[in-house]
């Protein structure tokens, strides 16, 4: 991972898959509620569109069933506003043998399908599981987002707009701050995607010097980059069929930007040096942290390549916004370093919990598991079945202001992983100034494993 920690809870749970039905006649509501719960499908049924839009915020379908012809806002008006609100949401439109003309324009409007009254039992559950299946909901099963360790309500928002966007090839562009988990949701979209057999590719464009992310991106033929000596395949090639997240995609230089945006045009790649263009397959997620309009607006973002990244747009937010996941990801974060250092199951203090509870967290997720990990380590020693943060930090006021240098320094470490020479000429400190800053800090001298 680049940009985010992996998290895995100990076990994936199951659901049924939801179903909303939306019909003015009673009766029929009430069948076709029937015979979808008889096949072990969530249903909620309503009769009016408003009400539809009302519940889908709340009941978050896969599939939504709905008349035709309805008061003030008909089937056709409904559609329109759940595609403007939830790309890649599902659509089946119920319609009379009189107005199927109507549905078929449905369908080339973006519906899924449409059935005719009264309808037939079979072709009912045919067209939902057909649905489902394509939306990307298969077998009922929630791995495709065990990844994600979360209770908030607003977690759960983002996450089904990921699962419903997921069953599409729609560009999706995630934002939010460093931390907050923006890798795990494009992979959670492409494990929930079709594409889920294929790679999951990831590259950070901040990470490396133009030409060799240029080199990484799309390859080099033999002899054109830095008297290379064989092909080298790209992170395109190499995701073919699968998914490409762009991490860090305000970073990336201008001239790369023009490049990438010709492949997402022409769905082809040139690999340096070579003449002739190589088709690829493959579905882009880009994601950062930094304000992509302020970029456009100073000249260092194109507009036409943000409008193809951001077709639906995902923003995670940050841990002070879901604080309520902060007791629930520390215990995870116990949980797998006691496992993998062999150590004593341990558990915070009531002290503690109510510091990181009340703490700001500007390095969101990453801060709290570096912080935890270096906490847990520097307690090895001791034989503690309560664990408790260092004296500086259980005052928020009092970590504040040392919460952005902590966490860079983490991250310099993490990324010349733990080479101290390199991290103090990157943090242009001495190398006697690292070792106080790192006591300081509660940072062990060696990277836990």
């Amino acid at each position: 991972m680049h940009a985010a920690m992996q998290l895995a809870t100990p076990h994936s749970t199951k659901r049924k898959a939801r179903i909303l039905v939306v019909d003015d006649d009673p009766g029929l509501l009430r069948l076709l509620t029937i015979r979808l719960r008889a096949e072990n499908y969530e249903v909620e049924a309503v009769e009016s569109a408003a009400l539809a839009l009302a519940a889908t915020s709340r009941f978050r379908p896969e599939l939504v069933i709905t008349d035709l012809r309805m008061d003030q806002m008909d089937g056709i008006g409904l559609l329109k506003e759940l595609q403007s609100r939830y790309p890649g949401l599902k659509v089946i439109i119920l319609t009379a043998h009189g107005t199927i003309p109507d549905a078929v324009h449905a369908t080339q409007l973006g519906a899924f399908g449409f059935l005719t009254k009264p309808v037939d039992k079979q072709e009912l559950l045919d067209q939902v599981q057909k649905a489902l299946r394509i939306s990307g909901f298969t077998d009922n099963d929630e791995d495709w987002r065990s990844e994600i360790i979360t209770r908030s309500s607003l977690v759960e928002e983002k996450l089904s707009q990921a699962h419903m966007v997921a069953g599409t090839d729609a560009r999706v562009l995630i934002t939010g701050e460093s931390g907050t988990g923006k890798e795990l949701l494009a992979r959670a979209i492409h494990n929930a995607s079709p594409r889920r057999t294929k790679p999951f590719v990831a590259i950070n464009c901040s990470a490396m010097a133009e030409n060799l992310l240029e080199s990484e991106l799309f390859g080099h033929i033999k002899g054109s980059f830095t008297g290379a000596v064989r092909d080298h395949a790209g992170l395109f090639q190499a995701a073919d069929g699968g998914t490409l997240l762009l991490d860090e995609i305000g970073d990336m230089p201008m001239r790369l930007q023009v490049k990438l945006l010709r492949v997402l045009q022409e769905n082809n790649i040139r690999p340096i040096g070579a003449t002739d263009a190589i088709p690829v397959n493959v579905r882009v997620i880009s994601a950062t942290h930094r304000d992509l309009q302020q970029l456009m607006m100073n000249g260092q973002f194109r507009e036409d390549l943000y409008y193809r990244l951001n077709v639906v747009h995902i923003e995670m937010p940050p841990l002070n916004r879901r604080r309520e996941d902060i007791p629930l990801l520390a215990d995870y974060f116990l949980e797998r370093l006691g496992a993998d250092l062999g150590a004593n199951q341990t558990e915070l203090s009531p002290s503690a919990i109510a510091a990181l509870e009340s703490y700001p967290w500007p390095g969101n997720i990453r801060e709290l598991k570096n912080l935890l990990e270096a906490t847990f380590v520097n307690m090895l020693h001791e034989d503690a079945k309560h664990i408790d943060l260092p004296p500086e930090c259980l005052l928020p006021s009092s970590c504040t202001s040392d919460a952005a240098e902590r966490d860079r320094l983490l991250s310099v470490l993490l990324s010349t992983k733990w080479n101290k020479s390199e991290t103090a000429r990157r943090m242009r400190w001495s190398r006697m100034t690292l070792y106080r800053k790192m006591h300081r800090y509660h940072i062990p001298d060696t990277r836990v494993a």
